[in-house]
Order: C-alpha cells, then sequence, then structure tokens
C-alpha cells in the first residue's frame, strides 16, 4: 500500500538515562534527596535500595582500582545500605552532575554552596551522592545495579532532527491547519483527537475491505 510503513521502521526517540547512588552517609535524607530530584525534571524509572558487598564496591569502581583511596571507598560505599535511582530526563546525565556538584564535600561547600554534595556530604569519601560521568559510564552502572535494564542507543541530535521533520512535524502542521480551518469551541481536545484519528504509524482498514475479507 503507497504510503504504509511498518511500525518497527520508524526511530525512536530516546530520553538520556543516569545512575544515581545516595551513599550511606546520606541515607536518612533519602526521601528528602529523591523530592529534589523529582522536583529538578527527573523521572525515577526504577529505584532499589541495597548493600553491596565489599566485592561488589570494588567491581562497581573498577576504573578506581589502584589509587591510594580505592580500599577506603570500597570500605565505606560497603559500610551500609544504599539507594540506586536509574534517572530520566533530557540532558540527565549533565544535569545530575550540576545538582550534586564536584566531588570533595569540604571545598564544594565554598564553590557550590547551593550543590547537593555542599548540603548533605562532610568529606571528599563522604559525599553522598554519586553520578555517572558519561553516557558509557551511566549505561555500565545502571547495568550493574539492574542487569534486568535494556539500554537504548543514545541518539544523536540530526538523528532526532530528522525524526521530527519526517515523522512528526509534517502530521502537527496538516492537523493545526484544519485546527484554523474549523476553529473548535475547545481547540486542545480537538487536535489530540484529530492527531489520533490522523496517526501515520496507525495502519487504517477501509469498511469496503472488510467487507470483501467477510464474504
Amino acid at each position: 500500500m503507497p504510503g504504509k510503513m511498518d511500525q518497527a521502521s520508524y526511530p525512536r526517540i530516546y530520553v538520556e538515562r543516569t545512575l544515581a547512588l545516595i551513599k550511606p552517609d546520606a541515607i536518612h535524607k533519602a526521601d528528602e534527596i529523591e523530592d529534589i530530584v523529582l522536583k529538578s525534571g527527573f523521572i525515577i524509572l526504577q529505584r532499589r535500595k541495597l548493600q553491596l558487598s565489599p566485592e561488589q564496591c570494588s567491581d562497581f569502581y573498577a576504573d578506581q582500582y589502584g589509587k591510594l583511596f580505592f580500599p577506603s571507598l570500597t570500605a565505606f560505599m560497603s559500610s551500609g545500605p544504599i539507594v540506586a535511582m536509574t534517572l530520566a530526563r533530557d540532558n540527565a546525565i549533565a544535569h545530575w552532575k550540576s545538582i550534586i556538584g564536584p566531588v570533595n564535600s569540604a571545598k564544594t561547600r565554598e564553590t557550590h554552596p547551593g550543590c547537593l554534595r555542599a548540603k548533605y556530604g562532610t568529606s571528599d569519601l563522604k559525599n553522598a551522592l554519586h553520578g555517572s560521568e558519561s553516557f558509557h559510564a551511566a549505561e555500565r552502572e545502571i547495568k550493574f545495579m539492574f542487569p534486568n535494564s535494556v539500554i537504548e542507543p543514545f541518539p544523536s541530535r540530526e538523528a532526532t532532527a530528522e525524526y521530527l521533520s519526517k515523522y512528526v512535524n509534517p502530521t502537527l502542521l496538516r492537523g493545526l491547519t484544519e485546527l484554523c480551518k474549523y476553529k473548535p469551541h475547545n481547540p486542545c481536545i480537538w487536535l489530540a483527537d484529530w492527531l489520533i484519528n490522523n496517526n501515520p504509524n496507525q495502519p487504517k482498514i477501509c469498511d469496503g475491505a472488510i467487507l470483501e475479507e467477510a464474504q
């Protein structure tokens, strides 16, 4: 059928994800921190409270292996329960890093007094929170804390723009044109119904085709 595409052939838009950890020294403030997370525009896709063993901490922080603070880090992170969260929003990794602030909580209180590590952390080691450093780090860390997660590839800005230009804008433009033509009493409801009825991803079956199949 001309103009008809299989729904699976349409590209999808993905929202960036990052891993956030509430560390043992801030676990008593978990509810308060999670409230800040939500008010900062994040969606909490996954959440679990757990306690890691020293061996699990060593695996999680494998990129820090060999550094002087590594034994203290694994001992601290396995000293009590933590909360792991998969957070999602536009530009999630950079935004979460900006909210929690630099690693050293003592210095952060002078340079970034409004950030979460300044508020809840006490030192370079006991800095209350963790955030993924990059997309690849987020992918690995989310998989570590939530083994059943499926991490989709993150599209480039060009791919997102192409998707909107090809699959969203033409339909939306037609809908807005019809909206201006009919001038309905409740334009939001009317446009929502029009978009549902004219979804290019949803194949339509004509009454004639149904009758032919029935004969």
